[in-house]
């Protein structure tokens, strides 16, 4: 959507990040996440996260040039966080994915979030965008698992890797977002558990 690295200075030295700008950075972010939660994406604008991190809306503007990217930046962060290290067992890290999303979709401003990208992709293409980003993102941790353990032998060499984050998520998502229901950890495992089933190598 933009510039990943936002915050550097063109053309300077590799130093890392400068601890000030870090801070800005996550403050407007939080300020986004808070406003999310609160007030859905109509309270996010560049105004309010201004008025609620400190950021200038000047300094807002440059690096998040509509809300779209604002709240881009602010789940995406959110996934990051979400994800825990890889242990080389199929089921164990297909159940840590499936937790991660889990606890994305009971956190107020994520899934918010969600249901704001759904409601509005259809006719706005800055969302339609974030849409896909998102999906990309959020689908990138099973996809991983799931290459890993077909390169084992763990999974058939010719199963439909799309299809099986579909099974795996889908379950959640329609049961959060739709249906308005909890997810427990024993309801993901039975998720994970049942596409095993289908498509894992029994030897």
């Amino acid at each position: 959507m933009r510039d990943t690295q936002p915050w550097k200075g063109a053309g300077a030295p590799d130093r890392g990040p400068d601890p000030r700008v870090v801070r800005s950075r996550q403050a407007a972010l939080s300020a986004v996440r808070e406003l999310l939660a609160e007030e859905g994406w109509t309270g996010v604008t560049h105004v309010a996260v201004s008025a609620r991190s400190g950021v200038g809306r000047t300094t807002l503007y440059r690096h998040w040039p509509d809300v779209a990217s604002l709240i881009h930046d602010s789940i995406e962060q959110r996934i990051g966080q979400a994800r825990t290290a890889r242990t080389g067992d199929l089921r164990a890290d297909l159940i840590s994915e499936l937790n991660g999303l889990r606890r994305l979709l009971h956190d107020p401003a994520s899934e918010r979030t969600m249901r704001a990208v759904l409601e509005r992709a259809p006719f706005d293409p800055a969302f339609a965008s974030l849409k896909e980003t998102l999906y990309r993102s959020g689908s990138s941790g099973f996809r991983a698992v799931l290459e890993a353990a077909m390169a084992g032998g763990e999974l058939g060499p010719d199963i439909d890797i799309p299809l099986v984050i579909d099974q795996l998520a889908g379950p959640l998502m329609y049961r959060r977002l739709f249906a308005g229901l909890d997810i427990d950890k024993t309801y993901v495992e039975a998720i994970v558990d049942s596409v095993l089933r289908l498509h894992a190598n029994h030897r």
